[in-house]
């Protein structure tokens, strides 16, 4: 009987043990660095082909060590404001420098539906030329480990440190993601504080913005091609009929219509960027239009090389021999051959239009910025510059 009590009880001390508690301890999987820790040393390869090292900026006062990224829409909104405060406390003996802790194998491409390249070093030059970047800007995407030692949560996310090199101030940069809201400069008064020689008044606030991608989400990366490569692939005849009314995009979202043919050496080089940036952007209102200008006896041949790159945009083709009048029937003025690419808002108005072998990054921000405006309000105004 005893034996049996016991037993009983251990069970009921087991089933305790397993219970949710109201407060559980949680601990941080990537802590941020606390006030007053010194600055953890990094080694990084910069956008200017130098390494970039913590004691590059031993002769500033202040150091300010940003976390940013191309990818995310809000740390996009931000870069504006943090070349104004490069200007303005350059001079006065602050250093700037941005890391950017992302691993770009990490990234979806679901979650790059805001923006125009990834997060790679080669793409983070393009994005610095693009926005004319007046600061260092280095990677650490390559083994994060200096993202882990800062702890970043997410991009923006800014840590100050004074002459010592000591953590005065973390987190956001103001306290609203769109400008026009900002009420708190905290980036701002925690350098004033500091360069007047007092204690800042606030030291943590909370990073908003992209979560940063770690590499234990790769898998995902992975799985998310898994389930494309599995997407079906098909082919529609279109009429000339079919292609007028496409012309006049009838849709609500914008339109990317590619001409292509099986034999146009271009036409194949470009089609993997179109179907990438399909799939980057169609949870937007947007959406691909494939046009085949071969026969339409060469059906079985299109469609193989739509299977081969996994194209499961809308996937036409022309129904008749006769191509001329098919492309007059599309755009009259169309008076080349293919590739020949659209990007046409609501209603036909002619976004971004071109003969021969297109530029990947000047359609998606041509897209990018005619994109609805209410899921990220202002988002539009970035790229339209």
């Amino acid at each position: 009987m005893h034996r049996v009590r016991m037993a009983g009880w251990l069970l009921a001390l087991a089933a305790f043990a397993q219970e949710p508690r109201l407060t559980p301890h949680v601990v941080a999987e990537h802590p941020i660095l606390p006030i007053g820790s010194p600055a953890p040393d990094f080694a990084l390869p910069g956008i200017d082909g130098q390494v970039h090292k913590l004691s590059d900026y031993q002769d500033s006062p202040l150091l300010v060590v940003m976390f940013l990224c191309n990818h995310c829409p809000t740390s996009q909104l931000y870069e504006g404001r943090v070349k104004r405060l490069v200007d303005d406390y350059s001079g006065k003996g602050v250093g700037f420098v941005a890391i950017q802790p992302n691993d770009p194998k990490a990234i979806l491409l679901s979650e790059l539906g805001y923006t125009d390249v990834s997060d790679s070093l080669e793409e983070m030059k393009i994005r610095a030329a693009y926005r004319h970047f007046n600061f260092p800007y280095l990677y650490d995407g390559e083994t994060q480990s200096v993202a882990q030692a800062y702890g970043v949560q997410a991009t923006p996310h800014v840590f100050i440190f004074d002459r010592q090199r000591k953590l005065r101030y973390e987190g956001r940069i103001d306290n609203s993601q769109r400008e026009s809201l900002v009420k708190i400069q905290d980036a701002r008064a925690a350098l004033d504080a500091l360069l007047a020689g007092q204690p800042v008044a606030v030291a943590h606030t909370p990073a908003f913005g992209c979560s940063t991608k770690w590499k234990s989400k790769i898998d995902s990366q992975l799985r998310e091609m898994q389930k494309i490569e599995a997407e079906p692939v098909n082919v529609e005849m279109a009429t000339a009929a079919d292609l007028k009314k496409l012309r006049s995009n009838p849709t609500d979202k914008v339109l990317l219509i590619n001409f292509w043919a099986t034999w146009c050496g271009p036409c194949l080089t470009e089609m993997p960027d179109i179907q990438t940036t399909w799939r980057m952007f169609r949870r937007r209102d947007f959406d691909v239009v494939t046009v085949a200008a071969n026969y339409p006896d060469e059906k079985a041949g299109v469609l193989r090389v739509l299977q081969q790159q996994h194209a499961s945009t809308r996937n036409l083709l022309f129904a008749s021999e006769d191509t001329y009048a098919m492309q007059a029937a599309f755009e009259p003025s169309w008076e080349g051959g293919v590739p020949f690419t659209m990007v046409i808002a609501p209603g036909g108005k002619v976004l971004y239009q071109k003969q021969g072998e297109l530029d990947i990054l000047e359609v998606r921000r041509a897209i990018l910025a005619n994109l609805e405006n209410e899921t990220y309000v202002g988002h539009p105004a970035y790229w339209a510059r």
